[in-house]
């Protein structure tokens, strides 16, 4: 049986950057990244954008972080069960060995509950999902997107742009209106109707037929050439959790504001709820750039401890960014910084060819900010958010206090 000092499961980007940062911190091997994906590892984030659009083949772009010289990757291998008393993890027919274990395994796009076996319905999250909905896409002139998260809203988008006829069907007032307020959605609204999306609100899609028949609440049937359903997401870290005897919660594991699960175990990006020190409160993320900033951290602690979860060097570091993300519809760029766990009150400044929005809870603290053309809105408002900041202070234009170690976020894509 092969044994690794460090062994990460997943390819993404919260566990290549865990390996990078590890090397990097000068942890020691050997090295592994162990994955059920078939492809080198790329980022996400572009695939429901150019190629869909129609611009050039669907090519894998790599992750920021690069692989660690030394480290072995090992594709195409799932991970079907952990075992904390052996320290080993069984990963296709071949037992591994580690030290310190690293759980990054992202997660899976919700499958659509109500349609036939055979219904030709595609998912978005693998590079293989995005080749196979270009390739819809190309023989398609009609589709119907079912669900307006940022996937949703960003492919109709790409899908509009390209001349496909785009039906977006969503429960919501509108897209995004439960996350993101009114003056938000109607913003959204606007983007997708000028690209041609019709949006269909207040309503559900009720069964899909093979091989594409779509029934909605409203006794409307929809026959498109093609159909994505992008309804959510599940995280894909309970299965390997539960057995282990690890706390889990939704499909997630677990953590400490060290993000760590067991003495020497780790959990990073999708698959984690963590305790940010900063919000004080557990918190799950689902963007890109919180799972690189939270590999970052785990592969650091990672090489700070001997394996058991004794610290050695410079000792663990806490979670206490502010969770961040960038999602471009068509030609429109939005910054988001916030918990992401709800609010209670949302003010909008109107800025020239922009907006911000700002979030707040029951006592008027600042919990996010939404921008559009607005960058120093958000460059001073993840700040306020991480110092708890009142809305009268952000709306007075307040700036955060630069010596306050907090006044940071991640930066990533939906």
């Amino acid at each position: 049986m092969r044994t690794f000092e460090l062994l990460v499961i997943g390819s993404g980007p919260a566990g290549i950057q865990a390996a990078a940062s590890y090397a990097e911190a000068g942890g020691p091997g050997p090295v592994a990244i162990v994955s059920a994906d078939v492809d080198e590892p790329y980022m996400r984030p572009p695939l429901s954008k150019d190629s869909l659009a129609g611009g050039p083949p669907v090519e894998p772009t790599p992750i920021g972080p690069a692989v660690p010289k030394d480290a072995e990757l090992l594709l195409g291998r799932n991970v079907t069960a952990i075992d904390l008393e052996k320290r080993t993890v069984t990963a296709g027919d071949e037992t591994l060995g580690f030290r310190r274990l690293v759980v990054a395994t992202g997660a899976v796009p919700t499958p659509f509950p109500e349609a036939d076996a055979d219904a030709e319905i595609h998912l978005l999250r693998s590079l293989e999902d995005a080749r196979c909905l270009t390739a819809a896409a190309k023989r398609s002139t009609s589709a119907v997107v079912i669900g307006s998260g940022f996937i949703g809203c960003e492919a109709a988008a790409s899908l509009g742009s390209r001349g496909v006829d785009v039906t977006l069907v969503t429960p919501e007032d509108g897209p995004q209106t439960t996350r993101l307020g009114d003056h938000a959605s109607r913003q959204i609204t606007s983007w997708l109707t000028d690209l041609g999306v019709e949006i269909r609100t207040g309503v559900q899609v009720t069964h899909v037929d093979a091989p594409r028949t779509v029934h909605l609440d409203d006794g409307t049937t929809l026959a498109p050439d093609m159909i994505l359903s992008a309804i959510g997401m599940q995280p894909a870290a309970g299965d390997l959790g539960d057995p282990a005897g690890l706390q889990t919660y939704d499909g997630r594991l677990v953590a400490d504001e060290r993000l760590s699960v067991a003495p020497g175990v780790w959990v990073a990006g999708d698959s984690a709820r963590g305790l940010n020190v900063t919000a004080g409160r557990s918190l799950d993320v689902e963007h890109w750039g919180d799972a690189l900033a939270m590999g970052d951290l785990v592969g650091r602690n990672a090489a700070a401890t001997d394996g058991s979860g004794e610290e050695t060097g410079d000792g663990w570091q806490p979670w206490s960014d502010v969770p961040g993300f960038f999602s471009e519809i068509g030609e429109h760029t939005l910054q988001y910084a916030a918990w992401g766990d709800g609010h209670e009150r949302a003010e909008v400044v109107e800025r020239t060819g922009g907006f911000t929005v700002w979030y707040a809870d029951a006592d008027d603290v600042v919990v996010g900010v939404l921008t559009y053309n607005a960058d120093d809105d958000y460059e001073r408002g993840s700040g306020l958010v991480a110092q708890k900041a009142t809305l009268t202070e952000a709306l007075s234009g307040a700036r955060p206090d630069e010596d306050d170690p907090e006044g940071d976020s991640g930066d990533g894509d939906a």
